[in-house]
């Protein structure tokens, strides 16, 4: 299998670890280490190996190599399989740079499958590196849920810079050209909130079974993680309510602003209106038109309009219509 295919490390159970060939893979026994495979899903090769070669259970084998799949937990035997869900931002996608991975653990082999390797595994690789990485297989997989957690918090950071711009705005400039950007806002923020609930749910369920191989300090790992995405939730619930909210003043100033120009129209239309009825009246073709003979007739009619036109405005100042 090519190095592209897959990436092999071996855990020393003392917080180090080691890259390995493919042949030595092949050799691997569980007396070595703790061995964690990560493959590209999308390789055929790859897709065989899972099927005819891992020694997988049907069930764990298609859901490893499933293309759509919301995060979930499913328990086989002494083995755990988990679907997570992170943020990747050294890829940018149009779906808010979400990323998954799909995890099977045992106890001494952790088998992860992914469109490519994500942050948070470069990560957790530096760390078995400089030797303050997991020391079993369930520590290996409570800190890549950790690590994707982490990136989450950052997005959600994110997030919160995000709706103090728009805030800024709705301020500054009076919302001109926001409301679109509110819109794609509150859908990201949706969108998000809906994978960390998902998220939430995994690892519930994971802190719940009780896995022979999962001791007390991945336990208690675990527990922080969880309490640290719902934090994060709780911040993408506070991010979405001030979106709502500079979406509701938003629309507020631009009914205020439909009403003020309608109110004007309308009072154009109330001074105007008797004043076209005089001059309707008096422009009818007649006989017995006042000033009909008379010279100074045109003047004469002018005056009278601009004192109808006083008169209206006096009176429309004095019902405090102006």
């Amino acid at each position: 299998m090519e190095a592209e295919q897959v990436h092999a490390t071996l855990l020393d159970r003392k917080g180090s670890g080691r890259e390995m060939t493919w042949p030595e893979v092949e050799a691997w026994h569980p007396g070595q280490g703790v061995l964690w495979l990560h493959f590209d899903r999308a390789e055929e090769a790859v897709v065989q190996w899972i099927r005819t070669d891992s020694g997988l259970a049907q069930i764990v084998v298609e859901a490893l190599l499933a293309r759509p799949m919301r995060p979930r937990t499913l328990r086989v035997d002494d083995g755990l399989f988990l679907a997570l869900c992170g943020v990747d931002p050294k890829h940018k996608s149009r779906r808010e740079d979400r990323v998954s991975i799909r995890v099977w653990v045992e106890e001494n082999r952790v088998i992860s499958t992914g469109k490519r390797r994500l942050l948070a595994e470069e990560d957790l690789i530096a760390r078995l590196e400089n030797g303050c990485g997991p020391r079993g297989a369930a520590a290996l997989v409570v800190s890549l849920a950790d690590l994707l957690v982490l990136r989450m918090s950052d997005r959600a950071e994110e997030f919160e810079e995000g709706v103090d711009d728009l805030e800024d705005q709705l301020l500054e400039r009076g919302g001109e050209g926001l409301g679109v950007n509110l819109v794609q806002f509150r859908k990201r923020t949706i969108a998000l909130r809906r994978y960390l609930c998902l998220q939430r749910e995994v690892l519930s369920r994971m802190q719940q079974e009780s896995m022979p191989w999962f001791d007390k300090e991945s336990h208690a790992l675990l527990g922080d993680v969880n309490e640290r995405l719902q934090r994060n939730i709780d911040d993408i619930d506070t991010v979405r309510e001030r979106a709502a909210i500079a979406q509701e003043e938003l629309l507020s100033r631009n009914s205020d602003q439909l009403n003020s120009r309608m109110y004007v129209l309308s009072v154009v239309a109330a001074i105007f209106l008797p004043l076209g009825f005089l001059t309707s009246l008096f422009g009818i073709n007649v006989g017995g038109i006042p000033w009909e003979e008379s010279a100074g007739g045109f003047i004469a009619f002018c005056v009278l309009l601009v004192v109808a036109l006083a008169g209206q405005l006096v009176f429309f100042h004095w019902k405090k219509w102006l």
